[in-house]
């Protein structure tokens, strides 16, 4: 099987690429200047041609969330209008299409983990135009599977393990959020999570299989306790720790509102696909060893 994803840098790009020589699936990946979602559809489509994919992995996004308030059409651009011709593509060469999409598509005022079937409220540009992209891809393909995701982190690119570690190599306290709620996943298990999804559409063309899914790692936290365990892990092999200080949302104001409850529920994904990732704290001690290795 030809995997062909979407950006060249990101968490799960990286990630797929890493773990595509140990699997049967041959994994490409395209960004730009090849493959521009902000380009015209007859680019994108014969880019996609080209490569000649048995599936595709719709990665690739606008990921600012904040700067997205004053650029929505940027947003809008790569994350709906650059998903929707990739779907489009898909279904007129006859193949899947699984695309990421964010637990941003929700208000956060909910009290329990999140289920696909509840109802979306996106309270940024960027949920907004997360969702817009859900709605594009599965309008352009009915062979789809939209994967929401949270809280990612992996050895690679920016992001909150990396920026914790980094600021404890020169601070004795930090300050992080406590009354944020949700999934911390690991892009490594994400990864492995796309690739046993892509065997199954490839093999099974039940409907039940296509839709949206929540997949997240197992279990939740806070960002303050994210943040303590981070540094436990990195205290046990020698590398950079700080004292966490925890304080509230509103005491570090951003310009886009983040959901205070951003907690996933993935039964659905282990019902119907068979995939359930490994609990968070066993995939940050990894990524954490592996970042103390690289030092």
């Amino acid at each position: 099987m030809r995997m062909l994803v979407t950006g060249r840098e990101g968490q799960v790009v990286r990630s797929l690429l890493e773990r595509g020589p140990f699997t049967d699936i041959e994994i490409a990946a395209l960004g730009r200047p090849d493959l521009d979602l902000g380009g015209s559809e007859n680019s994108i489509a014969s880019t996609i041609q080209v490569a000649g994919p048995d599936v595709i992995v719709s990665a690739a996004a606008y990921t600012f969330v904040d700067k997205a308030e004053s650029e929505p059409d940027l947003a809008y651009a790569v994350n709906e209008r650059g998903p929707a011709s990739i779907a489009r593509t898909a279904r007129k060469l006859g193949i899947p299409l699984i695309h990421l999409s964010t637990d941003y598509v929700f208000d956060g005022t909910k009290p329990l983990p999140y289920v696909e079937e509840d109802s979306t409220n996106p309270q940024t540009v960027y949920g907004l135009s997360k969702l817009a992209g859900e709605r594009a891809v599965l309008a352009g393909n009915a062979d789809s599977v939209v994967l929401r995701t949270a809280w990612v982190y992996s050895p690679f690119g920016s992001n909150f393990v990396k920026t914790v570690l980094r600021l404890a190599a020169d601070r004795h306290e930090i300050d992080i959020v406590s009354d944020q709620r949700g999934n911390p996943t690991s892009a490594l298990d994400i990864a492995d999570g796309i690739l046993a999804i892509a065997r199954n559409l490839r093999g099974d063309s039940r409907p039940e299989l296509r839709g949206i899914f929540h997949m997240t790692g197992s279990r939740d936290a806070t960002w303050a306790e994210f943040a303590e365990a981070i540094f436990a892990q990195s205290a046990a092999l020698g590398g950079p720790t700080a004292k966490v200080r925890q304080i509230r949302t509103e005491d570090y104001p951003t310009i886009a509102r983040r959901p205070l409850n951003s907690r996933l529920n993935s039964d659905k994904l282990a019902q119907v696909h068979g995939v359930r990732l490994p609990e968070w704290q066993s995939s940050l001690k990894a990524v954490v060893e592996r970042l103390q290795q690289e030092r």
